[in-house]
């Protein structure tokens, strides 16, 4: 029977996690990147996984891949804490509301995430639109910052990721909770990077209604793919989901949140 825990991933703690920095690095700047008209959101299922191909060019991963290579990565606990999922990689994580923001307005996420007044292209969307896809306003990333990297024979087992309340450092302080999970691969096939998908198991239904009956669907894999950014819903409405394990080479993934107004 696989393990259905729950990983949570809240911003509220009174001890800092021992893969947390208290500072924050020199991140290469964000640049190439291509025209935000190239972008667009691509419904791998509905009302529950997008992906943005292309947000990262193969020049600025292979650029962040030797950036974050050189940080002070730790490793998982071979024993996971009591009610989180088996996993083993190698992770960092940062409180950086300067890089969450230049995330959210440097690649495009904004514009492609937020909504316009018109509807004009295919894969647009309204204001109105977005409010209903992504659970309410969104305002922005979530300033906690994850990078991990998976090596050959590591994985993350099944779990759900949940959905967190934030206060984002904007003037004034905004009151936000998290909603969806974003996830950029930096690695890929291309890459030498072997496995490492991210499996979602629409049968087994939403977290919130879990009962080992859900969708009747096959499992949705998401293959790696240099550069792409894959967003799925969180909290009550997560879909129970892994990461398989590596066979070859590097899974090299930066980890946040989209943010609501609450």
């Amino acid at each position: 029977m696989p393990q259905r825990s729950r990983r949570k991933t809240t911003t509220k703690s009174s001890r800092r996690p021992p893969e947390e920095q208290e500072t924050a690095p020199g991140w290469p700047p964000l640049q190439p990147l291509i025209p935000t008209t190239d972008l667009a959101l691509e419904t791998l299922l509905e009302d529950q996984i997008i992906l943005i191909r292309n947000l990262f060019t193969s020049t600025l991963c292979k650029k962040y891949v030797s950036f974050l290579s050189s940080l002070p990565l730790i490793t998982t606990p071979a024993k996971p804490k009591e009610g989180e999922a088996i996993r083993l990689n190698d992770r960092i994580q940062f409180n950086d509301p300067a890089f969450a923001e230049q995330l959210w307005g440097s690649t495009g996420l904004r514009s492609l995430i937020s909504g316009s007044a018109e509807n004009v292209e295919p894969n647009g969307l309204t204001y109105e639109g977005a409010k209903k896809i992504w659970g309410g306003q969104v305002c922005g990333l979530n300033p906690r910052i994850r990078i991990y990297r998976y090596g050959q024979g590591q994985f993350f087992g099944q779990h759900y990721d949940e959905s967190n309340n934030i206060t984002l450092s904007s003037t004034p302080p905004t009151p936000a909770r998290t909603t969806w999970t974003l996830l950029i691969y930096l690695t890929g096939p291309t890459t030498g990077c072997v496995g490492g998908e991210t499996v979602f198991y629409p049968e087994l239904g939403p977290a919130k209604k879990f009962s080992g009956k859900g969708i009747d669907t096959d499992p949705v894999v998401v293959d790696l793919e240099v550069g792409m950014a894959l967003l799925h819903k969180h909290g009550q409405d997560c879909l129970l989901h892994e990461g398989k394990t590596v066979r070859k080479g590097e899974k090299w993934v930066i980890r946040s949140d989209l943010c609501v107004k609450r």
